[in-house]
């Protein structure tokens, strides 16, 4: 199998996967429009001179899109059980390969997700300048990179039956440290220090850039570098156990 054709078989899989995507879709969906749709009359939400539905929609789409992002670690984890992945490991399939499709198609599941978000933003009135919309997309992927290597590492970590506990335990948590659900450490002291040392407080401050205006300091770009950095070593020596049984 050619590089090529893995990839664009990787995409097709998971583009026909209607229950995979409905699935990464739906949860930050159903509660940005119940939550915004119940308070999308509130125009300046705690002072700050923004939406309230402008507010909630950036925190859907960080974890919308980390969720969506990591799920492609559950059709890993699948493939483990069958004997996919040892399979590959006999033909000419380059690692290097292997792991670029793994996270392209990633990246189309959480391109999907923050594109229904926006739409739905946009259908109950959120409006901000074209530079926002294009700063925090930019950003927001960015910081999906140690989360679709964080996918794949639990992919080849992680049995087929607890895949679904252990995405949506760890997905909830970095959301709620990230702060993608509000903010938990303030501004300042030791918690939110600890918080700053996460990738998921980066990728919401990416969302939030969209009405801040702010860009990533160089911590965040350091934080972000490391966790993949570390994130892709362990993955790649799962992946070399996985297929060397």
């Amino acid at each position: 199998m050619s590089s090529t054709t893995y990839v664009r078989y990787e995409l097709v899989r998971m583009l026909r996967n209607r229950r995979f995507l409905v699935f990464s879709l739906a949860f930050p969906l159903i509660l940005f429009l119940v939550t915004a749709g119940a308070n999308r009359d509130v125009t300046d939400f705690a002072g700050s001179g923004i939406s309230f539905a402008l507010y909630f929609m950036v925190g859907m789409v960080s974890w919308g899109a980390m969720s969506a992002v990591m799920a492609g670690g559950a059709r890993i984890a699948l493939e483990r059980s069958v004997g996919w992945i040892r399979q590959l490991r006999v033909t000419p399939l380059p690692v290097r390969t292997y792991f670029s499709a793994k996270v392209l198609s990633g990246y189309a599941t959480a391109a999907i997700t923050m594109a229904v978000l926006y739409a739905a933003g946009l259908a109950l009135g959120v409006r901000m300048p074209w530079d926002g919309w294009v700063r925090m997309t930019l950003l927001i992927l960015v910081g999906l990179i140690p989360f679709a290597v964080l996918g794949i590492l639990l992919g080849h970590l992680v049995s087929t039956d607890a895949m679904g506990p252990a995405l949506g335990g760890i997905t909830a948590l970095f959301a709620l440290l990230g702060g993608s659900w509000g903010p938990i450490a303030g501004d300042s002291g030791v918690l939110h220090d600890l918080v700053e040392l996460l990738p998921s407080y980066w990728l919401t401050q990416a969302a939030h850039s969209a009405f801040t205006g702010d860009s990533w300091p160089l911590k965040a770009w350091l934080v972000i570098a490391v966790w993949t950095a570390v994130l892709a070593r362990l993955a790649r020596w799962a992946y070399r156990r996985d297929t060397g049984r």
